[in-house]
């Protein structure tokens, strides 16, 4: 069972259904491998030992049966920490939270993955409120990157993406309202699919807030996306069911008269890596190569779109933080409190309507630049993983968000995007691309993913310590 770390969730389900491996013997091996990993990375909130190896009885039982729930029955995940599930805290990764209680009932993805069978292993970290893109919490400390544990996973699904680099589990979800899947997608080299807006439920649902899958594959992702994509009514946002089985035909799409706009520049933000630029660049080539007709596209985002954007991001924080009691406020980790405040304690009401009229004018403007195109390809992260304990790439609260120009325009757009990992930097840091689709195009998102699995360089082997 040393291997078992090593197979896709559509490789246990197959093995499962032969009998040659059961879901308590993977749940056992992958339960070790966790105690092994996290003393070195942190990427877990809480274990769920026992209601694990529970859950992978029962789904043992139904696989002998032969009557397994889903193609996924018995395979393990993790859930990100905001996606309650029943009987769990949720304190979103701040000490603010601490004294809160356990959820009644499981939000819809967690759900979801229960209906299908899946062994939740427990809950991955995540920064406080979900904000800045790290791996720093007050509660759960310093989240590390796997390939190199003095730099950052980047966030908010930190902990969901140094789990999937570990080899945690196949499966796991992570949650996305400006970046937060495909930005440790990125730095963890792993695969990460944030969803055209309302296709997996969500609850609360909020203007961008998706959750989607994070794997090691695209077919890992497809095969979760059949089972998180279902109705619940909770989200007054979600989109009328499908019958659309994402993990069918991912290899049938054909490059040639695909029109592809290859976006380098945002010329907001930070400034491009160059090796980031260069897995950007040599992915276009490749799909290019294969026939594709690939051209250059400008930025359709300007300072004060950007603007607007961190405006809205720092007013909800902030209306947030000020809903706290005194000794609440007074465990929020400092950074989040000066990043939130600096700005916002003054806004007015013109101030806040402005900020959310530039959201607005956001989406129109990249949905005006992307529709020509059937894809976008991108950089996800304009720069590699930086220092672990970091709470954003400058440290510097009053401008904590530089890095999500690329990203953060199709959370409101509504967009369905990924990021895949290309290469690794001369350090061997992994550096993923952004696919970009059409408005509910995720099917395609995820087949233009699967080609470009099969397109790009040769890739390391997964960390191991």
């Amino acid at each position: 069972m040393d291997d078992v770390h090593q197979l896709s969730a559509a490789e246990l389900g197959r093995r499962y259904a032969d009998g040659s491996l059961s879901p308590v013997e993977v749940t056992r091996a992958l339960l070790a491998r966790i105690a092994a990993w996290e003393p070195k990375i942190n990427a877990m909130y809480r274990v769920g030992t026992e209601a694990a190896l529970a859950q992978a009885r029962a789904a043992e039982a139904r696989w002998r049966s032969q009557a397994s729930l889903s193609p996924i029955d018995g395979v393990p995940v993790t859930i990100k920490e905001n996606v309650a599930t029943a009987g769990d805290p949720a304190p979103i990764g701040t000490r603010a939270n601490e004294e809160l209680g356990a959820a009644a009932e499981d939000a819809p993805p967690a759900a979801r993955l229960r209906e299908a069978g899946c062994v939740i292993l427990g809950k991955t970290t995540m920064p406080d409120f979900g904000m800045l893109s790290s791996g720093l919490s007050s509660l759960h400390g310093v989240t590390r990157n796997p390939w190199n544990r003095e730099r950052n996973t980047s966030g908010s699904s930190s902990g969901a993406g140094a789990a999937a680099a570990a080899g945690y589990a196949p499966l796991h979800i992570g949650t996305d309202i400006g970046g937060s899947i495909r930005l440790p997608a990125t730095h963890c080299g792993i695969f990460g699919l944030k969803p055209s807006l309302g296709r997996v439920p969500i609850y609360p649902p909020y203007t961008g807030r998706v959750a989607g899958p994070m794997t090691r594959s695209v077919r890992d992702a497809a095969l979760m996306l059949n089972q998180l994509a279902k109705p619940d009514v909770r989200d007054f946002m979600s989109l009328p069911p499908e019958k659309t089985d994402y993990s069918a035909r991912l290899e049938d799409l054909s490059p040639k008269g695909l029109r592809i706009g290859l976006l380098t520049d945002m010329r907001v933000g930070l400034p491009v890596h160059a090796e980031v630029r260069a897995a950007a660049e040599g992915a276009a080539r490749a799909l290019a190569a294969a026939g594709a007709e690939v051209e250059p596209m400008g930025s359709f985002l300007d300072a004060e779109l950007f603007d607007g954007m961190l405006r809205f991001f720092e007013a909800r924080s902030y209306a947030e933080y000020c809903a706290l009691a005194a000794e609440r406020q007074a465990k929020v980790l400092p950074f989040i409190v000066e990043w939130c405040w600096h700005r916002a304690k003054d806004f007015s009401g013109v101030d806040v309507m402005t900020a959310v009229n530039q959201v607005v004018a956001l989406r129109d403007a990249t949905v005006r630049a992307t529709q020509p195109f059937d894809y976008v390809i991108s950089p996800v992260s304009p720069i590699l993983p930086y220092e672990a304990e970091r709470a954003c790439p400058g440290n510097d609260p009053h401008d904590a968000l530089p890095h999500i120009a690329f990203t953060v325009p199709y959370n409101m757009s509504e967009q369905p995007a990924a990021s895949i990992n290309w290469t690794a930097s001369a350090d061997g840091l992994p550096i993923g691309v952004q696919i970009v689709g059409r408005r509910f195009d995720d099917h395609g998102v995820l087949r233009l993913a699967r080609l470009i699995e099969t397109l790009r360089p040769a890739q390391r082997a997964w960390p191991e310590l």
